[in-house]
């Protein structure tokens, strides 16, 4: 199983949104997806549809080893998804996860149970530097870091960067950034926003060669096809999907090339 990462130092940079439709875009490929919801504000909880029901286990009693971690498992409304999801009470975590031994192998430890069910997994990192965000970031086989094209999104990605140069420091975090995804690019028709022309470029310096994905463009076409349950490509957008079929043609290929790919062609 893959374990991709969705993480930023702030809110509002589309760590949820690249986690839905990526996980989304995967799975229609006929690959099974777990997505995992480790922000305790629950949006991607929300976004699959998955009401937490009283006494239903979450992340919270996986990580805590409360429950065995396929009981922490539901179905989505979508073929080939399933959720771990989060509610309010995934704030307890942190001290447990402080007080724990190594905490920030918590989640990737917890991982290797289910390794041989689903091809991928995708985690939705809370904003915060809280010990949730760094397992979460710990257990990234890849890390895609999505930041807004503005001032607020290329502090964010400087902060994670930040954070990610110090878990390799001290070998905490093995995997590899895949790309930075800019997110809210705003075009007016075929011309560009300066704004985001800018902090694009500025992206690419501060990311000192780590690779720039193709943008998620500003629209509220996300927002319809979310509310709606449609695909981007449903709605008559099939552009919109093109930052996310850019990633699964990166993890393909990458992963193929050292013969470690997860991603079978199951879907013949």
């Amino acid at each position: 199983m893959l374990t991709m990462t969705s993480a930023s130092l702030a809110g509002g940079q589309g760590k949820t949104t690249t986690s839905f439709f990526l996980a989304k875009a995967i799975a229609q490929k006929g690959y099974k997806v777990l997505m995992i919801d480790a922000d305790p504000q629950s949006s991607l909880t929300l976004y699959l549809g998955h009401e937490v029901e009283e006494n239903q286990p979450t992340l919270l009693e996986v990580l805590r080893k409360q429950v065995p971690v396929e009981d922490g498992i539901y179905e989505s409304r979508y073929e080939n998804l399933w959720l771990i999801p989060s509610d309010d009470g995934l704030e307890t975590i942190q001290d447990y996860l402080s007080s724990t031994a190594m905490g920030e192998l918590a989640l990737k430890r917890r991982l290797k149970d289910i390794q041989d069910l689903f091809d991928v997994c995708i985690i939705d990192s809370p904003p915060q530097r809280t010990q949730i965000c760094l397992t979460s970031i710990v257990a990234a086989d890849e890390l895609v870091i999505p930041a807004e094209a503005s001032s607020k999104g290329l502090h964010s990605l400087l902060r994670t960067l930040q954070l990610v140069d110090e878990l390799k420091a001290v070998e905490a975090f093995e995997g590899s950034i895949l790309g930075i995804l800019p997110f809210r690019d705003r075009w007016v028709g075929r011309t560009q926003a300066k704004r985001s022309e800018v902090s694009i470029q500025d992206m690419k310096e501060i990311g000192a060669g780590i690779a720039v994905l193709p943008s998620i463009l500003e629209s509220e076409r996300f927002k319809q096809a979310i509310d709606t349950g449609k695909s981007l490509q449903e709605l008559g957008f099939p552009d919109l999907e093109h930052p996310f079929q850019t990633i699964i043609e990166k993890l393909e290929t990458k992963w193929l090339k050292h013969n470690l790919n997860p991603l079978m062609q199951i879907a013949g």
